[in-house]
């Protein structure tokens, strides 16, 4: 079938549907980072910017994909809701999927993914605006939350995917498949395991043998990393070639961007991106539908936070009990991953960690922190003790300063 991508980033969305034997036509995405990305792989695709300025959709096109921006539905961001400036660039989705319909031509497939977070914002209104203007449109749908380390990547990444369609039926797509996935317990001598450096005083980004979900870093370029620790003691930081394979892509598949802008900010186009497996398996499932269970069906609730899975019928909304796991692939382990792309976490950097946790509260895996505390006295004796004692002095400071005020 025939695609359009809007908000498409690096064609996460697009790239999986291709994979999956369907074929991009429009893609839209006001960066010009993002423009580059798209103008190298997706040679035949016409791309646009603003979505704003894209008037229609092409007669032709089968399939909308739109992993529309999250900044105010995220719990990290100020929760505006689709009332947010960003966030309420999906009411652009629904303006063209209305005009297909008025032209009674509506477009047959549509798939959306945004952060688990939405389910509950306004107590559930967020998903419940969202859902109801594609009831309005006269469209079936399902939605799950999906994370990505079920599909083979190092990644604990949960999003919530939303198909809907005029034609076939979503939950036998998004809602068929279901293959529980265990993850291993902490175990450092065993495994390695992610974690977010910038964090460690209100909490902790924190996932075994693979990386908490990858962050889209500041709009200026500052690139915001997890960190590993690795079985052996060292604590590494991925690079961008790791995080793309971390979210599905080929290396170097951001390069493109770097016509335009600094190479930091590669690491903002691979944070926000789609995981390239899940769209290839849903894509796949819409060649090639199952057949739904009914008995997991459950009473959808009037009101409060959104269920993690859902669907309506044409008639009815239903909860629906499954996992995140349609095919629960294990990945290789995070250790292997990420070994031929990294760099030692410097010392100002597991320094400030340190510094922040020594002021928290948290409770930490028996072992974590005396193994970042060795990791700073290896880079101390790299880059040498007059810059720890700068650095360690600084941080003193800063510390005194916020008890000051």
């Amino acid at each position: 079938m025939k695609v359009a991508g809007l908000f498409a980033g690096i064609g996460g969305f697009e790239l999986g549907f291709e994979e999956a034997g369907h074929h991009a036509e429009l893609l839209c995405d006001i960066l010009p980072t993002a423009q580059e990305v798209l103008k190298e792989h997706f040679p035949r695709a016409e791309i646009v910017g603003d979505v704003i300025g894209l008037q229609s959709l092409p007669n032709d096109i089968e399939v909308l994909t739109a992993g529309f921006p999250c900044q105010d539905l995220s719990q990290a961001g100020n929760t505006a809701g689709l009332a947010g400036h960003r966030s309420g660039l999906i009411g652009e989705v629904f303006r063209l999927l209305e005009k297909r319909k008025k032209a009674r031509r509506p477009v047959p497939w549509v798939v959306v993914e945004n952060v688990p977070f939405m389910l509950q914002l306004g107590g559930g209104s967020a998903m419940r605006a969202i859902i109801n203007e594609f009831e309005r449109l006269k469209y079936r749908w399902a939605y799950r939350v999906l994370d990505s380390n079920s599909f083979g990547l190092p990644q604990r990444r949960e999003r919530v995917y939303l198909v809907a369609s005029t034609e076939g039926d979503p939950a036998d797509v998004l809602l068929v498949d279901d293959r529980p996935m265990q993850r291993p317990a902490t175990d450092l001598a065993r495994f390695a395991h992610g974690f977010y450096w910038t964090e460690g005083r209100g909490g902790l980004g924190w996932a075994v043998d693979a990386v908490p979900t990858l962050k889209n870093g500041s709009t200026i370029g500052i690139a915001s990393p997890p960190a590993v620790l690795l079985p052996n003691g060292s604590v590494v930081k991925p690079g961008i070639i790791a995080a793309e394979g971390l979210q599905g892509f080929r290396a170097d598949w951001t390069k493109p961007a770097e016509r335009v802008a600094k190479a930091s900010l590669r690491w903002a186009l691979v944070g926000n991106a789609v995981s390239v497996p899940v769209p290839r398996w849903i894509g796949g499932r819409i060649n090639n539908p199952g057949t739904y269970d009914r008995s997991r069906d459950q009473t959808f609730p009037a009101q409060g936070r959104a269920p993690r899975a859902a669907r309506f019928d044409g008639k009815h909304r239903f909860t629906v009990h499954i996992s995140p796991d349609p095919i629960g692939l294990r990945s290789p382990s995070l250790q292997g991953f990420v070994e031929q792309d990294c760099t030692p976490l410097s010392l100002r950097a597991t320094a400030g960690f340190l510094e922040r946790t020594r002021r928290a509260t948290l409770r930490f895996a028996p072992g974590f922190i005396e193994a970042v505390e060795k990791h700073l006295d290896v880079v101390t004796a790299v880059e040498g003790k007059a810059q720890a004692t700068k650095v360690l002095n600084a941080l003193a400071k800063r510390r005194q300063s916020a008890l000051l005020t």
